[in-house]
Parts: structure tokens; sequence; C-alpha cells
């Protein structure tokens, strides 16, 4: 099968899967800009040498997933494929990030037309550009994971497989489940307003990173989050990495959620691109 060269753009805060345990959901662009979502992506356990981080390039066979109906969604075919291959950096004031995502792939800027599309199942990935981004909140959520859901995980990810490294099992631990969600409030180019969940892992990992460096004090963690989200971002030419779930997909008057953020700072001078 011929390999897939795909931009990493996109990697969710893990979930608990009945089925493939824990996993994150990737997604990236080729480099015409056309979207891909990878999933599932057990990502806590491949090998060090495997995790990849945003703007990797990696290089892998994919098929499509007949579980999942949105048209950009594909399954590994090898997950040791899995690496990174190259990198696109910050360089030339985002130069190269800046092409690809806003220049080779399309950039939205209205509610209404993305999400007719996913009613339509022809997108559920897609780069947007607010008008006006109006706050930045939190919400209390239950503090563990749903404990049949954890065990049936357990169950599953306990039974070995004969033709494959177990080594992880011996040491694996799920990861915390985050205690708040997070979203953005915002307007589109028509005015229409949304209020959208942030479910990008940097989000989850810079709260349980503010948590540590304020000993454990919760709102002074979360102000943090706030601080770089919204005081930072709002500094940048900030765009929405958007995605839709598959359970929403069809049926939400909404499908939308804020899978990455693109805080791409503003353009210094004319002809940059």
């Amino acid at each position: 099968m011929e390999k897939e060269r795909i931009l990493i753009t996109v990697k969710t805060y893990p979930t608990l899967s009945r089925k493939y345990g824990e996993t994150v959901c990737t997604a990236g662009v080729r480099a015409d800009g056309s979207w891909v979502r990878i999933y599932p992506v057990p990502f806590r356990r491949l090998d060090e040498t495997q995790q990849y981080s945003k703007f990797d390039w990696i290089e892998c066979g994919l098929s499509r997933n007949a579980s999942d109906p949105r048209p950009e969604t594909f399954r590994p075919v090898d997950e040791s494929e899995l690496q990174p291959v190259a990198h696109i950096d910050t360089a030339d004031n985002w130069r190269e990030r800046r092409r690809l995502m806003l220049r080779k792939a399309r950039v939205y800027d209205r509610l209404d037309e993305i999400i007719a599309g996913a009613k339509a199942n022809q997108v559920s990935l897609a780069v947007f550009k607010p008008a006006k981004v109006i706050d930045f909140v939190w919400e209390q959520e239950t503090r563990d994971w749903d404990p049949d859901r954890l065990r049936q995980m357990r169950e599953a990810t306990n039974q070995f497989d004969l033709f494959a490294d177990n080594a992880w099992r011996e040491t694996f631990q799920v990861i915390p489940k985050l205690p708040y969600s997070f979203s953005y409030r915002f307007e589109d180019a028509e005015g229409k307003r949304s209020e959208l969940q942030v479910l990008d892992w940097e989000t989850g990992a810079l709260y349980w990173n503010c948590l540590r460096l304020t000993n454990g004090n919760e709102p002074m963690a979360l102000e943090k989050v706030r601080q770089k989200y919204f005081d930072s971002f709002l500094k940048t030419d900030l765009h929405f990495f958007l995605g839709t779930t598959q359970q929403y997909h069809f049926v939400a008057p909404n499908p939308w959620v804020i899978i990455g953020v693109f805080p791409v700072p503003h353009e210094r001078q004319l002809g940059l691109l």
C-alpha cells in the first residue's frame, strides 16, 4: 500500500473507548491542504521514537475506517509507521505553517456553512476564522472516568496479543480525567454567536502543569489557562481547527468542537506569503 504524507496539526486529549482503550484523535493535512483524521491511535502506548508532535510530518499507510462514516476518517494500517519523518517549525513568522493551513487548506468563517456541510457529510474537519472571540470559559465536570467504561477498557487491554509487544501493559496508567471542560465563545463573520468546547490535548496538559505550579490551587490554575488562551492568543491572528464528533455528526444542531487552536502571529510585512 502506498504511504501518505500527513502534517499532524491536531491531537485531542485522550478519551476512553470500550473497543480501543485509551485513544487520541489525530488529524492533519496532506500537502494539498486536504484533511485526514487518523483514528484510533493509542498514542501513549507508542514507542517514544514513534510519538509525534504537532506540525510533524508522518508517512503511513491508511485505510478507510468502516465504522466511521465521516469523509476524512481513516485508520492506520500499521501503527509502527506512526512516527515523525520531518517537522515544520515557526521560522519566518510561521511562513510554511501559514502557507499550508491558511492558503492550501480552506478557511471557513461562517458557522452555517460548515454545519450544513456536516449534515450533508461533506466535511468533518476544517480551519475556521472567528470574527470576534468573546470569552474563554470553563465548566466543572466529573473528576473520574466512568467506572463501567474504565472496567471494560481495562478488561480489553489486559487481553495480551500473542503477536505483539505487550511490555507497555505492565506499566501503563490511564491518563487522569480533566475535572473541567474549556470552551471559546465567539462570533462568526455573520455575527452568529456560538460556544464550542476545546478538546485540544495541549489545553488539558496546560491545566495540569498550571495546577502543579500553583501547588494544587485550582482557581489560580484555571486563570493561568485563561491568560494563555484568551489574553495571549487574542493578540495573534487566532484560528480554530474544528472537527465534528461521530456521535453528533449528522444530528446535532451544531456538531462541531474545537480540536486545536492555531495562534498564528499577525503578518508583519507585505508579501510574506
